[in-house]
């Protein structure tokens, strides 16, 4: 499972410039794929037995990440299979337990945070809706993400007081079999079109396996970093692009500047906050060591959300320095430690978990494409 669902969205990806072609993981030459047709074949073989429709599955795969012109390598291929098998199992709507009881809390949360009576509340939910039955009821028996996000858009348009409180804003922000984030989709037809016709609006694609697939691989794959291991794009899939690469960066500004830091990969804190984070605060005062003013270190923290980060001077000087205080090489990407929330979860579970989940999946998923091969 990814971020919660329903609590809060998580910043819209920033950097999509940085897409383009990366077939492999780590930085150089792109590895060559394999042609279209081997691959699907090889999808078919690597798809679990029981799954209905492998082919399809296969075809939505190999063409999203032709769309995105990563290379069809064994390593690509069975990263975005892993991710979809943690996310979903492959299902392209997977159920969520509970979905009802914890949208109906959501609904309250944010009617209490708006100011809107529990009593206008349910007049509302007891109002009929399109099908005859009240939204009430219709809420009562939505299973996955696709039916309470539609249930949601239908919501809001019909009834005034569903603006209200929800402020043109559908609080499901992840669908589809690798729980894509709604707010990255519709950032990423920005950057890209959408290689496919558009029967709907972008959220409608999410939830679809063609578009769920694309996305994902998109969010997984689609960005430059300097990752020599795939579980640090498992990582980054969960906390955000360059997440991993952040926070190896924090581990060397703590070790510098003798202080701790949240390993998280936020280096600045939300756009419009006005204050200074712990990062920057850090940065800050090892300033004058760095021979870099306020201002600088501020606009080299700026590039943290973006793809050449590790091309700045703050990065480079950090690292250069920490590394002789301490006597060491450092690592330049490093698993954020990151706690996990969403009433979705029944056990506390991390950023790091997440990857190494995954991680465990793609190595299996690599072992078999040896076992086909060889066979």
């Amino acid at each position: 499972m990814r971020l919660p669902v329903l609590l809060r969205a998580a910043p819209v990806l920033l950097g999509l410039l940085g897409l383009s072609g990366c077939g492999t993981p780590g930085v150089g030459p792109a590895e060559a794929g394999l042609e279209p047709a081997p691959a699907r074949a090889l999808v078919v073989a690597l798809l679990p037995e029981r799954l209905r429709d492998r082919a399809g599955w296969a075809a939505d795969l190999t063409a999203a990440l032709g769309a995105l012109d990563l290379a069809l390598t064994p390593d690509n291929l069975c990263a975005v299979l892993a991710v979809t098998e943690q996310e979903s199992g492959y299902q392209v709507d997977p159920p969520v337990p509970g979905l009802a009881a914890i949208a109906r809390k959501e609904l309250d949360r944010r009617a209490e945070r708006a100011g809107v009576p529990a009593l206008a509340v349910r007049a509302a939910l007891a109002l009929s809706s399109s099908d005859g039955r009240s939204w009430g009821e219709r809420l009562e028996g939505v299973q996955t993400e696709r039916e309470l996000s539609d249930l949601y858009e239908e919501f809001i348009e019909s009834v005034p007081l569903g603006r209200s409180f929800l402020a043109d804003r559908n609080p499901v922000r992840t669908g589809g079999p690798m729980q894509v984030g709604v707010a990255f989709a519709q950032e990423q037809v920005r950057a890209q079109p959408y290689p496919y016709p558009m029967r709907g609006s972008v959220r409608a694609e999410v939830f679809t396996r063609r578009g769920g697939l694309y996305f994902g691989s998109a969010h997984l794959l689609a960005y430059r970093a300097p990752y020599e291991h795939m579980i640090h794009r498992f990582a980054d899939f969960n906390a955000g692009r360059w997440a991993s690469r952040n926070a190896a960066f924090q581990q060397a500004l703590a070790l510098l500047a003798g202080r701790p830091l949240a390993l998280d990969g936020d280096l600045l804190p939300p756009p419009g906050s006005g204050i200074v984070g712990r990062t920057e605060a850090a940065a800050l005062a090892v300033a004058a060591r760095l021979e870099m003013t306020p201002a600088a270190v501020r606009r080299e923290l700026e590039r943290g959300s973006g793809p050449d980060f590790e091309r700045s001077e703050l990065y480079r000087r950090v690292f250069a320095q920490a590394e002789k205080q301490g006597g060491r090489a450092l690592a330049r990407a490093v698993l954020p430690r990151i706690d996990l929330q969403s009433p979705k979860f029944t056990r506390k579970l991390t950023t790091e978990w997440f990857a190494r989940r995954v991680d465990e999946r793609h190595r299996r998923c690599l072992g078999r494409v040896e076992a086909v091969q060889a066979g």
